[in-house]
């Protein structure tokens, strides 16, 4: 149960929707989530009146097409399949989106299953696990 959120320069909607399906097509074949596991907020920003702000660190050259994707999922996956899943996305990406793997950024942020409410004010997976 992965909840993405995207975030991408100066992105039309075809980008940010083509940034989407990487990222999500990459959760899929890495970490084997299921197909209709799809909670996304995709945000596109103009450089005006919202910007994404980079820098080079660790020498990496970043450029306007900057993409954040922050993945909030619950613990368990090896380190393995952690690179596995950064690989994918960012090879992904450059596919479906056309953004050069170096402008993609991307961090997992895990936590537990009592940690998650889904819909209709339960805890599914405490109830369910």
């Amino acid at each position: 149960m992965p909840f993405v959120r995207i975030d991408a320069l100066r992105a039309d909607p075809q980008r940010l929707d083509a940034l989407g399906r990487a990222v999500h097509d990459a959760l899929v074949e890495t970490i084997g989530i299921p197909d209709d596991d799809l909670f996304q907020v995709l945000t596109g920003h103009d450089g005006t009146s919202s910007d994404l702000r980079y820098g080079g660190y660790l020498g990496i050259e970043r450029d306007d097409g900057i993409v954040y994707v922050a993945i909030m999922l619950r613990a368990g996956r090896s380190t393995e399949q952690k690179q596995a899943l950064y690989r994918r996305i960012a090879e992904l990406a450059e596919q479906y989106a056309g953004t050069a793997p170096r402008n993609v950024f991307v961090t997992l942020t895990e936590n537990s299953s009592a940690d998650w409410s889904l819909g209709h004010g339960e805890a599914q997976y405490v109830e369910r696990p």
